[in-house]
């Protein structure tokens, strides 16, 4: 099982301009995260009902220059419990220097082990020509191009007010050398309970790329916290046997008050 792919490269979504359904993934202003912030979640597998823990995540955010520029230096881990080693063993860890002023990134690293699948991909964003530059070659890019891991943490920035029911926002990312047209479709709000606790949230299902575990499409749900933070609290998906649930479990150093959490277990 993909645990940190089920709420990485699918969890994408996340005021000073407001970003809004037909918008370019643009010109946003952080206000959702800090720096030293850390968000840890735990992964279940679900198979006729019955939920088991397989797997954790972590998010950590620090902050970096390169060529002289702050960067968010955002890493995404993900492993399976040693249990669930013998049957799919993953060890992923996923990286992002997004530039500080605008929201964008400037390098990407993914270093993955999933079922002996192993791949490495390092990317440099060069701006100033509209390019990605990977260890297989040269790729147009659009300007606003976001990668797995930026992504979310950019999109965490949209301001959903006056967003209506079924709205989509379109992003463009860049991945395996390829450039991908997405969308969240917003599908409004309601209260959530989680391992963790109570939460008012924010509701929406990401377009999927499809691959090896998880179907294309709007088959995934992701809940956010209702405030500032937007903070991703659940994501639940079919697979391709069963299905997957991720839950917030810890967070710390959270930008703004965590508004949405209305009663803890």
């Amino acid at each position: 099982m993909k645990v940190f792919i089920s709420i990485g490269i699918l969890l994408s979504v996340f005021i000073s301009f407001p970003l809004r359904a037909g918008d370019d993934f643009c010109g946003v202003t952080n206000t959702a995260f800090g720096v030293n912030e850390a968000l840890t979640y735990k992964v279940y597998y679900t198979l006729a009902g019955v939920y088991i823990a397989a797997g954790e995540a972590s998010f950590t955010c620090t902050i970096e220059k390169i060529n002289g520029r702050p960067v968010y230096h955002v890493t995404g881990d993900g492993k399976t419990y040693s249990f669930y080693d013998n049957f799919f063993k993953v060890r992923d860890r996923y990286e992002t220097f997004i530039d500080t002023a605008t929201l964008q990134p400037l390098k990407f690293i993914r270093n993955i082990n999933e079922g002996g699948y192993k791949k490495y991909e390092n990317v440099s964003f060069n701006k100033a020509t509209n390019t990605a530059v990977t260890t297989n070659g040269v790729y147009k890019v659009p300007g606003c191009v976001q990668d797995v891991m930026s992504s979310i943490y950019y999109a965490r920035n949209i301001d959903f007010r006056g967003l209506k029911v079924n709205d989509t926002i379109p992003f463009s990312m860049f991945l395996d050398n390829q450039i991908y047209n997405l969308y969240i479709r917003y599908l409004g709000k309601e209260t959530i309970k989680t391992k963790y606790g109570k939460f008012r949230a924010i509701k929406f299902k990401p377009l999927l790329i499809k691959g090896t575990i998880f179907e294309g499409g709007e088959k995934m749900t992701v809940w956010v916290t209702d405030d500032q933070n937007h903070i991703p609290v659940r994501v639940e998906s079919p697979i391709s046997v069963g299905s997957v649930k991720v839950d917030m479990m810890d967070f710390r150093n959270r930008r703004s008050p965590m508004s949405a959490l209305l009663d803890v277990r």
